[in-house]
């Protein structure tokens, strides 16, 4: 079983900046992709930003030039730093991790922007 705990959402002024943590602990075999996903009350959650074993990574549109996903091995820490916040943002963000053959959700972390 894995656990994830995020850290690092708050509230932010537009054009201001946050960092996002995930760290993974449990039995931990093979993390094959971690990323972030993001929620907003009655949509559907979208994929932001995920980074994939051999260190590529990919972005949703929205959020490409300003947002950087990133991880440590060594800590299975997944980071997600977000630059020039913009209101549309304001969501609840999830970590994922794909271990193994299962994926496992970190419990969500607010994040506001405020215009």
């Amino acid at each position: 079983q894995v656990q994830l705990v995020e850290s690092g959402g708050g509230l932010v002024q537009a054009g201001g900046s946050l960092t996002l943590s995930c760290a993974a602990s449990g039995t931990i075999f093979s993390i094959n992709a971690m990323g972030w996903y993001r929620q907003v009350a009655g949509k559907q959650r979208e994929s932001v930003a995920r980074i994939f074993g051999a260190g590529s990574t990919n972005y949703a549109d929205s959020v490409k030039g300003r947002f950087t996903i990133s991880r440590n091995n060594a800590k299975n820490t997944v980071y997600l730093q977000m630059n020039s916040l913009k209101p549309e943002d304001t969501a609840v963000y999830y970590c994922n991790v794909f271990a193994g053959t299962s994926y496992y959700w970190g419990q969500g972390t607010q994040v506001t922007v405020s215009s």
